[in-house]
C-alpha cells in the first residue's frame, strides 16, 4: 500500500465565470486529506491537461455550468490520454443533463455529479476509485 495523498487537480474549462462550487468541492477533498490544486477559471483542455502532467495528479476534477461539457470533456479526456495519464480519474460537476453522462463516460469521464451530490459522496467516489502509483 502506498502512504501518500491523493492529488486532485480542480479546475473550470471554458468560459465559466462561476467557481463557488468548484471551491467547495476542493474545500471539502482537502479536509478529506487530499492534496488539492485550484487552477482558476477559463482553463483551456490544454492547460488542464499540462497542469495534471506537472503535478503528477491522481485525479482531475472539473466544474462546468456553462452547457459547453460535451465539447470541453471529451477534448480534456483526450488530451490526458495523449499524455499518458490513463490512470488519472476524471470526474465531473455541474448542470449536466442525463441524457449526456453515458457518452461522457464513454468519453473517458469516470464520474458525473450533478446539483444536489454531496461532498461526502464525491469524497468516497474519488477514494474508491482512483488507484495510487508509484
Amino acid at each position: 500500500m502506498i502512504d501518500r495523498k491523493i492529488r486532485v487537480i480542480i479546475a473550470k474549462p471554458g468560459l465559466d465565470g462561476h467557481d463557488r462550487g468548484a471551491k467547495v468541492v476542493a474545500r471539502a477533498l482537502r479536509d478529506a486529506g487530499m492534496e488539492v490544486i485550484y487552477t482558476g477559471l477559463r482553463q483551456t483542455p490544454d492547460m488542464i491537461a499540462e497542469s495534471a502532467l506537472q503535478e503528477d495528479v491522481d485525479v482531475v476534477g472539473l466544474s462546468v455550468l456553462s452547457g459547453a461539457h460535451m465539447a470541453l470533456l471529451p477534448a480534456i479526456a483526450q488530451k490526458l490520454k495523449e499524455a499518458d495519464m490513463k490512470h488519472v480519474l476524471l470526474v465531473v460537476g455541474g448542470i449536466i443533463p442525463d441524457a449526456d453522462f453515458e457518452p461522457l463516460k464513454q468519453a473517458g469521464v469516470h464520474g458525473v455529479f450533478t446539483p444536489g451530490a454531496s461532498t461526502t459522496e464525491i469524497v468516497t467516489f474519488i477514494r474508491e476509485n482512483v488507484t495510487l502509483e508509484d
